[in-house]
């Protein structure tokens, strides 16, 4: 017996995939690296705080991120910091930033460097 879902999500990935194959994206990680997350000493996109990063062929990006918890102090204020750095990147047409709690962040979405560092590994 087969059991077919009714759910029209189901299947979909929980995060977008970025656009890794565009110019500019190894530009705009480097820049997201520029970012770190004031209490722990690591940059955002090694810590796997950077969902996506889509980038459209008009050279527009956009980033959807999360940070390690809702209650973060600089949650409002993080945002602002990645738009700026990578609206510096040459090129970079607009930066859109949102955030997002789902799915949550977790220590596996760290990267292997991040964990050294943090001295996980």
């Amino acid at each position: 017996m087969t059991v077919e879902s009714t759910d029209p999500l189901e299947g979909t990935p929980l995060i977008k995939p970025s656009t890794t194959d565009h110019d500019l994206y190894d530009s705009v990680v480097e820049a997201c690296r520029s970012v770190y997350d004031p209490e722990i000493p690591v940059n955002i996109y090694d810590l796997g705080l950077v969902y996506t990063v889509e980038i459209s062929a008009e050279n527009e990006v956009d980033i959807i991120m999360t940070l390690t918890a809702p209650g973060c102090p600089v949650a409002g204020e993080m945002p602002g910091w990645v738009m700026d750095a990578v609206s510096a990147v040459p090129g970079v047409k607009s930066v859109d930033v949102e955030m997002t709690w789902d799915p949550p962040w977790g220590m596996d979405m760290m990267s292997d460097e991040a964990r050294l560092e943090l001295g996980f590994m």
